[in-house]
């Protein structure tokens, strides 16, 4: 039976003192000993940014991939062997700028895998840039006289997207974290899971308190995540609703949004459907009529 330490590298950490990807990397090494994995049945892809180093403290199969380049990497993996669990981790730099179309196309395609998301509403590698989740008017290095643009909505954009679980957890809240993570992992399909993780060096807005003093949990409330209308309704509270109301935002939902049972991208593929295409032989492939047909 594996332990959280089977999922450590002799590597500490070397994220900022009180910075949020620790409740992020404890929730994860969690999730993998709730479901009883072993580091070689996982494979996780990292993109660039502070979530990346992570690839450095995470004892499973890693790759660390380009800058908005992990879905791709990540799906590229699952597709060549579908059996291992597959685990894509960025920011929200990473994966909603850059990365971003790559991540919509995965979600419409609902390709078997797991993005963990942290979403500390700024660049902190890069020291202090507005990122795709900045709010509107944040003062930061790169907007010394505030943003102008707004915020995207990932939880919205997710779902309309089609992933088939998309959900909002906090690094503050490791219990539900490491719950919402396990569910995403047994999830048939694409999952998400966004989380607020504060920045404590660039972001002095977006705080630990700031959050603790907003957010509530989804399912202490009667939330039917299986109700698509009412999951889109809960997921413009924030930050959707603060731009219509142009208002301080009260209330910040966590937890699971939406979910649905649907065919993965994998299970429509005759070519893997019954066998991994690791485990298949070359020596059986036979591409004459092919190469006829195109001749």
């Amino acid at each position: 039976m594996s332990t959280v330490k089977d999922f450590e590298t002799k590597q500490f950490p070397t994220w900022c003192p009180g910075c949020g990807d620790f409740g992020i990397w404890t929730a994860i090494k969690n999730a993998f000993v709730a479901q009883g994995l072993e580091p070689h049945q996982i494979a996780a892809v990292f993109g660039i940014g502070c979530s990346g180093n992570m690839a450095s403290f995470l004892n499973v199969y890693g790759w660390h991939a380009l800058h908005g380049r992990t879905i791709p990497a990540a799906a590229a993996i699952k597709l060549t062997n579908h059996k291992l669990q597959v685990l894509a981790v960025g920011g929200d730099g990473d994966g909603y700028s850059i990365g971003l179309g790559h991540a919509l196309h995965a979600m419409r395609r609902n390709v078997d895998l797991a993005y963990i998301v942290h979403d500390n509403q700024i660049y902190g590698l890069t020291k202090g840039q507005a990122s795709p989740t900045s709010e509107k008017g944040m003062v930061t290095k790169s907007t010394p006289f505030g943003l102008v643009e707004i915020p995207a909505d990932p939880i919205a954009m997710a779902i309309l997207a089609g992933a088939t679980y998309v959900a909002r957890g906090f690094s503050g809240n490791v219990k539900q974290l490491t719950e919402l993570i396990v569910g995403a992992m047994k999830h048939k399909g694409f999952a998400l899971v966004d989380v607020m993780q504060p920045c404590v060096t660039f972001n002095h807005h977006n705080t630990f308190h700031w959050f603790y003093d907003r957010v509530y949990e989804l399912d202490k409330e009667g939330h039917d995540s299986k109700d698509k209308q009412a999951a889109m309704l809960r997921a413009m509270e924030w930050p959707s609703q603060q731009l219509i109301d142009e208002a301080r935002v009260d209330r910040i939902p966590t937890g699971l949004f939406y979910q649905e049972e649907r065919s993965t991208y994998e299970d429509e593929l005759p070519q893997i459907k019954d066998q991994a295409l690791v485990e298949q032989s070359l020596e059986d492939i036979d591409i004459t009529s092919l190469m006829e047909a195109l001749s």
